[in-house]
């Protein structure tokens, strides 16, 4: 059974205090797929006038963790592995947004694609594409 997108920002929030410390939202998920958001805080400008690296770093990761829940069950776990970023414009001082997608779930490894996108409606902009992947502990690994 997947998870609603409300279950997955209250398991997000429990386990990962910091994501209520950016603002992090879950729009909307379905089996592998997670659309999340960071509302603008003038506090993630850095020198240059640009959204930080970390917090888009920090948005991604977030969004390939909702998608990959959103399609496992609530007990379950997942760890981040490999986080690969390419930043490609400057993000617009407004709400930063992440469409995460599951590529593949394997037993023991799930491999995601994030596209990052700033700006609203015609001006929206994709600004980094991100490729991770994701350890799936067993149950027997967690009981260890």
């Amino acid at each position: 059974m997947s998870l609603s997108a409300v279950e997955v920002q209250a398991l997000i929030s429990s386990g990962l205090p910091m994501a209520d410390d950016i603002g992090f939202q879950v729009e909307s998920v379905r089996p592998g797929f997670a659309r999340t958001r960071v509302p603008f805080n003038a506090r993630n400008i850095r020198p240059g006038g640009t959204l930080s690296g970390p917090l888009q770093m920090a948005l991604a990761d977030a969004a390939m963790y909702a998608a990959i829940l959103a399609s496992l069950d609530k007990g379950a776990m997942a760890v981040t592995s490999n986080l690969s970023i390419n930043f490609l414009h400057k993000p617009a001082p407004a709400d930063l947004v992440a469409e995460a997608v599951v590529l593949r779930m394997g037993r023991r490894l799930a491999f995601c694609e994030v596209r990052l996108l700033s700006g609203e409606g015609e001006d929206e902009q994709m600004v980094a594409h991100v490729t991770g992947s994701y350890a799936l502990p067993s149950v027997r690994e967690k009981a260890s």
